[in-house]
């Protein structure tokens, strides 16, 4: 069986895609993206040069448009410790019976006993806290936001 130019794109985008699934690099979606360019440019009779230019443009402009716009929303993402997207115990609540002298403690915490510190800004007082972030093994606290009366 022979396989026309489109098919190779076809199969190349697909194996770049499952390459992508595997690694998880979003990267590689658009370098996909360019493989289907080129696929499309076969379909329409083009010549292989520029079905290669139209994959390395469609998948360098795309990869670089993503690159642009991910380094725009950089600043305004929290540290990876603090992000509630990359870590969902961060803004749940733990009780603290009581702190050490160095500002440490034992919380019970999703059926475990964890270590936490106290966050550099907060008193150091029993009861209800708020996982601020999670460093390690160890969940950095805070008492939760007071609520606001309007």
């Amino acid at each position: 069986m022979d396989f026309s130019a489109p098919v190779w794109w076809w199969v190349a985008a697909g194996l770049v895609v499952v390459a992508e699934l595997v690694t998880g690099t979003v990267y590689l979606l658009m370098i996909a993206l360019g493989m289907a360019a080129a696929a499309m440019a076969a379909h329409l009779g083009l010549s292989t040069p520029v079905q290669c230019l139209a994959a390395a443009a469609v998948g360098g402009g795309a990869t670089a448009l993503w690159h642009w716009r991910q380094s725009r929303t950089a600043g305004s993402q929290p540290p990876t410790a603090e992000n509630r997207d990359v870590n969902l115990d961060v803004g749940e609540h733990v009780t603290v019976t009581a702190w050490a002298s160095d500002r440490t403690a034992q919380v019970s915490y999703r059926g475990t006993t964890w270590k936490a510190r106290l966050h550099p800004e907060a008193a150091a007082a029993a009861g209800e806290h708020r996982v601020q972030a999670v460093e390690g093994n160890w969940l950095v606290l805070a008492p939760p936001p007071r609520p606001t009366s309007h």
